[in-house]
């Protein structure tokens, strides 16, 4: 691998390891044996080298999601693949549960790390692409600013939501049969066919 693949996968080590922020950039040095200098010469700074790792490293994940769906075949209903998408969002935050805490805390130090919110405003328009792809079947090449920001949406909103309750609760967590049932009992709603029960 060259030196910028070696920093690369040094960083994601260590974003696994140790957290978004408390990586140092002699940590990534010493886990990746490439010298310090050679951040700033390939990545210009240490976080602008995180954060590729960070969105390298998701990208990842999502890539493994999609080739485990490839294998189940395309017989699957719509249904089935959302039920499916979910539940294995579920189980393999808590395989990965390394990488989701620090994206949550590069979540809330976008406003102080230069070029992380850029690099979240332009990545989440292709995860809702990616995820109405997965469980829709429609290619993102056919879908247009109206089913990105539709069901592309709520697919992606469902996604950080699901991950955020996993954290907080995982014997409560919702399977991705109960987020079916539950976007059916929204959309009865919606339409009109059925008033929303009272909480008491």
């Amino acid at each position: 691998m060259s030196n910028r693949d070696d920093l690369l996968a040094g960083a994601k080590k260590c974003l696994l390891e140790k957290g978004y922020s408390r990586t140092t950039a002699r940590d990534i040095a010493q886990a990746s044996g490439v010298s310090l200098a050679a951040i700033g010469y390939h990545f210009g700074s240490k976080d602008a080298l995180m954060n590729e790792a960070m969105f390298q490293a998701i990208g990842e994940w999502g890539d493994h999601l999609e080739e485990a769906f490839a294998k189940a075949g395309p017989d699957l209903s719509v249904q089935e693949r959302f039920a499916r998408v979910y539940d294995d969002v579920s189980t393999t935050f808590d395989r990965n549960q390394p990488l989701w805490m620090a994206s949550f805390e590069l979540i809330l130090q976008l406003d102080h790390i230069p070029g992380a919110r850029e690099m979240f405003k332009n990545a989440i328009p292709e995860a809702r692409k990616g995820l109405a792809n997965l469980i829709l079947g429609i290619p993102e090449e056919d879908q247009g600013l109206d089913m990105e920001l539709g069901a592309g949406a709520v697919l992606y909103s469902l996604m950080a939501g699901l991950l955020i309750q996993r954290f907080a609760d995982a014997d409560r967590t919702p399977t991705g049969a109960d987020m079916a049932r539950g976007l059916r009992q929204l959309a009865d709603v919606l339409d009109g066919s059925e008033k929303a029960a009272a909480v008491s």
